[in-house]
């Protein structure tokens, strides 16, 4: 990768080796992210969470490495960043076996792609659902 990057594909690995160029959902970049602004007041717990963004470039990352598995789940993160932490976590809770039914994992998985756009997880819980279903955990 070369440093004179001008497009929005990551320079190097770590991406803090660039700071200005990691972006939090609220706009900082991890050069405003310092303890004297978070002293001041200046920074709080939304500024400090990963944007969908960054995940992609760490995605972009991974793929450039051949590491296809750990691009899915960084592209898999970079949805859920979308999705409420509550939500998310009744999602999880749902997706332990004997935690919801198929019809309802189907549904969240419906709600995954219609309220967040958010395809590749749609997909995974799909996928449990199948498996669930062909192991007999409903």
């Amino acid at each position: 990768m070369s440093d004179n990057n001008t497009t929005d594909e990551p320079s190097e690995y770590p991406l803090g080796k660039n700071p200005d160029q990691v972006e939090t959902p609220t706009g900082k970049t991890m050069s405003d992210v310092t303890l004297e602004s978070l002293a001041d007041g200046d920074v709080d717990a939304a500024d400090i969470r990963i944007s969908a963004e960054t995940l992609e470039k760490q995605a972009t990352v991974a793929e450039s490495a051949g590491r296809s598995q750990m691009k899915q789940n960084f592209q898999r993160a970079a949805e859920l960043t979308e999705i409420p932490d509550e939500r998310i976590l009744e999602i999880y809770n749902a997706l332990r076996p004997s935690g919801a039914e198929k019809e309802t994992l189907l549904e969240i998985a419906d709600e995954l792609e219609d309220e967040y756009d958010a395809q590749i997880n749609a997909e995974l819980v799909r996928e449990a659902a199948e498996v669930y279903e062909t192991r007999g955990l409903y």
